[in-house]
């Protein structure tokens, strides 16, 4: 290939794979719209026992709008009364004396009520806070409808009208967000379940997922807005049984695939406009999940061209991983930030990923029954070696517990995943995490992804009851808290948890927080 037709990033030099971005082209969805209209005038005050600290109660009906007039210093906050992603639009003429001066407002949109209340001059985060949803517009003539060009995730919309004239005030009126997605609700078959609870959390994972749904499975509609390969396995796990969009997870695959590095690694995340872009993030689990997203891709579909396609992508994925063990069989830690896994700043990643990679070996050996049965030989070995040196070396038999790095720790993630990755017989695993759940170590979970991943733990080994119960404590818990979709990140002993360093800047309406409505439906709970 000529050195023309390689993308030169930062860690890496992608090798792109022309043919399978042209594949992925033609997959591009429909994008569904809908006309919403906000559903009253609210106000956010303190309140300690809210999350965040802030409440909101309603002032008034959107019929008051145009009796509604605002001068300089004066502001309104808007309910869409649920979750929207898309467009606002409205119209706002002068009121008085004609205008002779321009009409500066700013408009804020915010998924939480923490979004309306704090100010986002104040904002100390480490990531960009040109993440956080605002508008300063100047409007020039007057009377005006205003289309405002981005896309916005949010149910709250606050209007503050900065300065006018003293000679005039304005008002507002058909405020509208015109809603986009590539998901069609009506190919969702309703759950009907006879556990109200459970009806509930079925719902908002699938207006979570919904939302997350354009023009690839996005992590989040509010912030990044990108591909990542993690959120991708979840995602379609939950879109298999609700929306049935194969051609979406598709798509994505065939990105993915079609930007390799040099060594054929796939990378974490991709940026789809104005171009498909190879983030130089590279994730030890991330990149394995591409194997193990194929894998539920043909289970789901049986799409056997897409799986001898895609194989030799999903293979390298494994066999590199491997590269990673040491002498010992297991795979090698280090300080960098070079697994997922979970946000969690203790959190020790080797035994963990190690259990990934057990996880994602068995399903690759499935694949490659399928269309690579000498390659399937080798990998049956691999596997019960890796194993065998995976209990050896990571079993504490005294703790009675799987440990990590060079400081032995004992956390929730490493019982999870060598669970999920089935090291053990199924009566040990499931004795594991009863004693997980009894004994609670420190090193804790914090996401939904994590969560996920419990849970399903539990469901693998016949813990159906504890599962049901995990479901409702923390998808529950948000649902009490007020997501009408659920949260980038929830930890219910510390809820203005933050990776970020502000609670302005998480996501409340996140892609791998979506999988409540698999797990109920997958497993029949």
């Amino acid at each position: 290939m000529s050195e023309q037709a390689k993308i030169q990033t930062s860690q890496a030099v992608i090798v792109p794979n022309e043919t399978f971005l042209q594949t992925a082209d033609q997959l591009k969805p429909v994008i569904h719209r809908k006309e919403t209209f906000p559903t009253q005038i609210v106000e956010v005050s303190a309140n300690v026992n809210a999350i965040h600290g802030w409440g909101v109660a309603p002032v008034g009906g959107v019929e008051s709008l145009t009796q509604r007039i605002f001068g300089k210093g004066e502001s309104m906050i808007l309910d869409f009364g649920d979750h929207r992603v898309g467009h606002l639009s409205f119209d706002v003429k002068p009121i008085g004396s004609p205008p002779d001066a321009p009409l500066k407002m700013k408009v804020t949109f915010g998924e939480m009520p923490v979004e309306m209340a704090e100010p986002f001059d104040q904002y100390e985060g480490w990531i960009s806070s040109s993440w956080l949803q605002e508008e300063l517009l100047l409007i020039d003539v007057l009377p005006q409808r205003i289309e405002l060009p981005r896309r916005y995730s949010f149910r709250y919309v606050k209007f503050e009208v900065l300065d006018t004239s003293p000679k005039y005030r304005v008002s507002f009126d058909h405020i509208m967000c015109t809603t986009v997605t590539s998901a069609n609700a009506e190919a969702v078959t309703p759950l009907g379940h006879s556990d109200p609870v459970l009806e509930c959390i079925d719902r908002v994972s699938i207006r979570t997922l919904e939302d997350c749904m354009q023009d690839v499975f996005e992590d989040g509609p509010k912030r990044d807005r990108r591909l990542w390969l993690g959120d991708l396995r979840l995602q379609a796990l939950a879109n298999y049984v609700t929306f049935k969009n194969m051609d979406l997870v598709k798509r994505c695959l065939y990105l993915f695939a079609g930007v390799p590095d040099q060594q054929g690694r796939v990378t974490a995340n991709l940026f789809i406009e104005p171009s498909i872009i190879a983030d130089d993030t590279y994730l030890y689990d991330y990149s394995l999940f591409f194997t193990a997203t194929l894998y539920d891709y043909y289970e789901a579909t049986n799409d056997r061209i897409t799986l001898n396609e895609l194989w030799p992508t999903a293979r390298r994925q494994v066999e590199l991983a491997l590269e990673r063990l040491d002498q010992n069989g297991i795979v090698r830690d280090d300080d960098t930030w070079w697994s997922f896994i979970d946000w969690h700043e203790q959190l020790n990643k080797q035994a963990p990923s190690q259990g990934v990679l057990i996880y994602t070996m068995k399903r690759a050996f499935q694949l490659a029954n399928e269309v690579d049965s000498e390659y399937a030989s080798i990998l049956a070995g691999r596997i019960r070696e890796v194993e065998a040196l995976t209990v050896h070396a990571l079993w504490d038999p005294k703790l009675r517990f799987f440990i990590s790095g060079a400081e032995r720790q004992v956390s929730w993630a490493s019982q999870v995943w060598m669970v999920l990755a089935e090291v053990l017989p199924a009566e040990e695993g499931r004795a594991l995490l009863m004693r997980l759940l009894e004994e609670c170590p420190s090193v804790g979970m914090t996401t939904p992804y994590m969560y996920h991943h419990f849970v399903e733990a539990l469901l693998i080994v016949g813990c159906k009851e504890e599962a049901v119960a995990q479901i409702k404590a923390y998808w529950g818990g948000m649902v009490a808290d007020g997501a009408v979709t659920f949260w980038e990140l929830y930890d219910p002993d510390n809820k203005n948890f933050s990776p970020y360093g502000s609670n302005l800047i998480n996501s409340y309406c996140h892609a791998w927080s979506c999988t409540p409505t698999y797990l109920i439906r997958r497993y029949g709970l």
